[in-house]
């Protein structure tokens, strides 16, 4: 049995920067929403659990990245500037000129935290769900990773079928049995659709599992989440195995001496995937902090 959402979301499209977007809506039309952040191969539907354990109905504003989800695929690799700047041509579609509040997990979160320190004028608050990073690089991984990206380029990845969108949820289950098998059904369904071979093909273009030709550059992204003014809450699942391999650079005393405006939490029982294993937990600790910042101007 699949898990029934008790807040629905509301269903749009948006064409961003030539690419056809799906957009998300939660709560009052009528009001600023909160803008939601999905991360890699994951979907803004299964931010779905998180809104439905806030104590309050909110406004939220959540849309599928370029190759994920109900969003169009771009049929090429894929550059990480691209998200940046899809986020600031959704905001300017729907939020024009306004301060806004942002929540991101992971690939998201990394997304909102540099956002916030490129247009810092742009954003009211960040909520940073396990966003915090990759390990840093060094130059003399360089050969090896053109290397292996040639190598793709050839023989390009997959995603795989699967016999059903059950079959999936059954395997999300074994792989992370923190989620729940309603959770799962949930997941399933908006992670795959149906396959022309028969079962079932997960959304995600996998022009995405192509590896980034370029070294991943740490400095830069401090330099970024240095710049952020707006204050930021980071939220760590306690099982989570990410924080740990980034060693030094992601001890407490590193996130405070990077970001000006820091609270920090964790949540002992939740991994990676925080917002669909432990939502009610993760509400109680957003909820109070999002509705302590002072309300926006105008």
């Amino acid at each position: 049995m699949s898990y029934v959402p008790r807040r629905p979301a509301r269903h749009s499209f948006l064409e961003l920067r030539g690419l056809r977007h799906h957009v998300l809506r939660w709560g009052p039309e009528d009001a600023e929403p909160w803008v939601f952040l999905h991360g890699w191969a994951d979907t803004g539907s299964t931010f779905q659990f998180l809104i439905d354990a806030f104590a309050t109905e909110h406004a939220i504003l959540a849309f599928d990245w370029r190759g994920f989800g109900a969003s169009a695929w771009q049929n090429a690799a894929y550059w990480f500037p691209d998200y940046l700047a899809d986020l600031d041509a959704l905001l300017d579609a729907t939020l024009p000129g306004r301060a806004v509040t942002l929540l991101g997990h992971s690939m998201g979160g990394n997304i909102a935290g540099l956002y916030g320190g490129i247009r810092p004028e742009r954003v009211r608050a960040v909520v940073n769900l396990e966003g915090f990073g990759l390990t840093r690089s060094t130059a003399d991984r360089a050969p090896g990773r053109y290397r292996k990206w040639l190598e793709q380029l050839k023989d390009p990845p997959t995603f795989g079928r699967h016999a059903s969108a059950e079959d999936f949820a059954a395997m999300l289950v074994r792989k992370n049995p923190r989620l729940t098998p309603e959770r799962a059904a949930f997941v399933a369904a908006s992670w795959t659709r149906p396959a022309a071979a028969g079962g079932v093909e997960v959304t995600a273009d996998p022009a995405h599992k192509l590896v980034n030709p370029v070294l991943y550059r740490r400095d830069e992204a401090e330099a970024c989440w240095r710049a952020c003014k707006a204050p930021v809450f980071m939220v760590f699942g306690g099982r989570s195995e990410f924080r740990a391999s980034l060693g030094p650079d992601g001890t407490d005393d590193y996130f405070r001496s990077i970001f000006a405006n820091l609270t920090l939490a964790t949540l002992p029982e939740a991994g990676h995937m925080l917002h669909h294993e432990e939502p009610a937990a993760l509400a109680a600790l957003i909820e109070p902090w999002l509705g302590a910042l002072p309300d926006p101007p105008g």
